[in-house]
């Protein structure tokens, strides 16, 4: 059976689904978009400063848990450009140092007019 994942240190879900779920011992995150949990808003405008809210809440996430960003095995990442592919890759390897296997892509548009999506699947 599934366990639902909450945290108040990420986004609340904008739309009918939960923030991550809990099953056969790994935690399968919702797409997380630079909203600062504290305030409801994304407050950075660059690449740069989304992705670093976007890993932030990843690892609040994971950590609530019981996992962490050592732990991920798969990310799925999203880019509105994909001419911002160097700088998102700085910050990200920042975070996911055991760099888990990945798929990157850009897409037309995101939620709340955001520059970046990640999503992860992580050992519990």
């Amino acid at each position: 059976m599934a366990e639902t994942i909450y945290t108040k240190n990420a986004p609340d879900a904008i739309g009918p689904y939960s923030q991550a779920k809990i099953v056969g011992g790994l935690v399968f995150t919702s797409g997380q978009i630079a909203i600062n949990p504290a305030t409801g808003a994304v407050e950075a405008d660059t690449i740069e400063g989304q992705t670093e809210q976007v890993c932030t809440n990843l690892k609040n996430l994971l950590e609530a848990a019981g996992s962490s960003l050592e732990k991920a095995v798969k990310t799925v990442c999203f880019l509105k450009n994909m001419s911002d592919f160097g700088a998102f890759n700085e910050i990200y390897g920042r975070y996911f140092t055991s760099k888990p296997a990945r798929s990157c892509v850009a897409v037309k548009e995101l939620p709340k007019d955001v520059l970046v999506e990640v999503e992860v699947i992580a050992e519990v």
